[in-house]
């Protein structure tokens, strides 16, 4: 079999290229400077080795891209939409990072500030957390143990009782009498040989008492306390 050269080939006119209007079957090897059609029914081909065409502009792709190896992008990755994926490092991102399951960082995070949750945080020191209230003749304040420091204007028979807390914690109660006051105790406070202090009940009289948490739990919260009186 010889070989045919497609320059050499004319149509039946005599000139120009020749149309096979139903195939052209080669037995041998077809070379071309380029093929132009469907090449959907050709096989033997390396997807992973085709190129758009040569092209060095951006590609559209409207039907989806499903890759099962490894892609490897030496430019930029533009993703106008959502971006899903499962295990990644170097993350290099202007906007916001959403991580479902957990975001881990072995190195050192630094943000212009931090949102949410920091109970689980170690080695921050923080202030010392205040709550002042008003109790008048009749009533018990109940002091919100997550606070440290604590100040009472007490005026008529009032008592203090308390709520929460974490044993070993420290707390103090600054109580002023802006009136004639006479300040109790509930029973969670232990005070040393089994007695309560006499606070003073003169209108401006100052006294401090300062107690830790024994213990807390459904048996009930014991705290052991002092009592430095009369300020004024």
């Amino acid at each position: 079999m010889s070989i045919i050269r497609a320059d050499s080939i004319k149509n039946r006119a005599g000139n120009g290229a020749p149309t096979a209007p139903n195939c052209l079957i080669v037995t041998g090897i077809c070379t071309a400077t380029s093929f132009v059609g469907s090449g959907t029914a050709l096989t033997g081909i390396d997807a992973a080795t085709l190129k758009f065409g040569g092209a060095t502009k951006a590609q559209a792709v409207s039907g989806g891209v499903n890759i099962t190896g490894d892609v490897s992008i030496s430019g930029a990755l533009g993703v106008a939409g959502v971006l899903t994926y499962e295990d990644v490092t170097n993350v290099d991102s202007i906007g916001v990072i959403t991580a479902r399951d957990g975001l881990r960082v072995t190195g050192i995070a630094t943000a212009t500030a931090f949102h949410g949750d920091g109970s689980q945080l170690t080695g921050i020191e923080v202030g010392i957390a205040t709550e002042a209230s008003t109790v008048t003749n009749g009533n018990t304040t109940v002091l919100n143990l997550a606070k440290d420091d604590h100040k009472v204007l007490a005026s008529g028979v009032v008592t203090i009782d308390v709520t929460g807390g974490t044993e070993a914690d420290s707390h103090t109660i600054r109580i002023e009498n802006v009136g004639v006051a006479t300040v109790g105790f509930a029973t969670h406070f232990k005070f040393p040989s089994g007695g309560t202090p006499n606070l003073p009940t003169a209108s401006g009289s100052i006294s401090l008492i300062s107690f830790t948490v024994h213990k807390v739990g459904a048996s009930g919260t014991t705290l052991l306390a002092g009592a430095s009186v009369n300020y004024s």
